[in-house]
């Protein structure tokens, strides 16, 4: 293991929860990051998709310099280069691709390949992928997937996504889950365009990975 992965794992194991974020306006984004951060999540990825992305995350770095700011939906190195070059301190993607980990690891960033198959997750871990994104998680069977890999991959921190929610994450951590990405169910679509921003913050303590 690489002195990247030991402090990128580390800083997995203790917050367990990455907020994910997907935002049509840039104002908007940097608002569900903050609520998130108020509701105690400190690892946040800002989707490469989302509306001037960059922007988000340069605020964001600014903003709130005891959080990690990460990015995610990376899908080209050009995008990788970009989301770098804005302040992102980690990466994700929803698909393996090796030239990704080079970008990333020639600027000591963390970078974690999306994967869901067990021979898909197995290569992505040998090229060197920082912990495996297992998307979607809701596709294989949640929890009782990420348990039946323990016995053959034990050794690949899997880190799933799509379809975890506040409820069912606790779950996946139990099953061998180093870590989960949390996105839609953070964040109710009704809740957002309501503006509930102090029933939001307090529905993320609620259900705060402490409690799981």
């Amino acid at each position: 293991m690489t002195p990247l992965q030991q402090r990128w794992f580390a800083q997995l194991q203790e917050h367990r929860a990455i907020a994910v974020i997907r935002a049509t306006d840039w104002q908007l984004g940097v608002k569900m990051a903050a609520t998130a951060i108020a509701g105690g999540l400190r690892l946040i990825e800002i989707t490469w998709n989302s509306n001037e992305a960059s922007r988000i995350i340069a605020t964001l770095r600014e903003k709130f310099p005891n959080s990690t700011i990460g990015t995610g939906t990376i899908l080209t190195p050009v995008d990788l280069q970009e989301a770098i070059a804005s302040g992102a301190t980690f990466a994700f993607s929803p698909h393996s691709d090796r030239d990704l980990l080079k970008i990333a690891h020639q600027r000591d960033v963390p970078m974690v390949l999306g994967a869901m198959t067990p021979s898909e997750i197995y290569q992505a871990w040998r090229w060197g992928s920082d912990g495996v994104k297992v998307f979607p998680i809701k596709a294989v069977g949640g929890s009782s997937f990420i348990q039946c890999l323990q016995s053959p991959l034990a050794q690949i921190p899997l880190i799933p996504t799509g379809g975890v929610t506040l409820t069912n994450a606790h779950d996946l951590i139990q099953a061998g889950a180093i870590a989960v990405g949390l996105s839609s169910d953070l964040f109710p679509q009704e809740m957002v365009t309501a503006g509930s921003w102090l029933e939001l913050t307090q529905r993320i303590r609620q259900h705060h990975p402490s409690q799981w």
